[in-house]
């Protein structure tokens, strides 16, 4: 039975490469000249810290940039909060992957309510949608890529 996995995964070796290429945008940029602000990678998320607000938003759009460069959908960042420390300001972003419980939910539920001849269960951190006929699986992922959810969805594993 034909069947393919909805999953949210994010390459970790281009986030690194994403955020080198940020740090390497930083080192020429003008306006960050004899300004103390960062980008540091590690593996729970991204930290970005600059003297000023404006200046922490400057580096959130570099990296957004980096990463649509390389093909990184933004929307796997999330923002975790911001601290201030000494005349630093810092933010952490986290990196989403993996589909959580509640969103796997509703794509299920929006599927269901597509009224295709296709099953979807929720495994783990994926979906599953199987159904009898490709062309349903087809029309299932056509659905799932025009809905506005706020996380990067991948397709993978179709078999027939």
């Amino acid at each position: 039975m034909p069947s393919f996995d909805i999953v949210s995964e994010i390459d970790m070796h281009e986030v690194t490469n994403a955020v080198d290429q940020a740090k390497r945008d930083l080192g020429t940029r003008w306006d960050f000249k004899n300004v103390e602000a960062d980008i540091e990678h590690d593996d729970k998320g991204i930290t970005i810290s600059a003297e000023q607000e404006f200046q922490l938003e400057q580096l959130l759009d570099m990296l957004r940039m980096a990463f649509a460069k390389r093909k990184i959908d933004s929307r796997a960042l999330s923002e975790d909060g911001e601290s201030k420390a000494g005349k630093l300001v810092k933010q952490h972003l986290l990196l989403k992957q993996g589909i959580e419980t509640d969103m796997a939910k509703k794509i299920v539920k929006m599927i269901k309510d597509a009224k295709l001849k296709v099953q979807a269960s929720i495994q783990g951190d994926k979906v599953r949608v199987t159904g009898k006929k490709r062309d349903d699986l087809q029309t299932a992922i056509a659905m799932l890529k025009e809905a506005e959810l706020d996380i990067p969805l991948q397709f993978n594993n179709f078999r027939d």
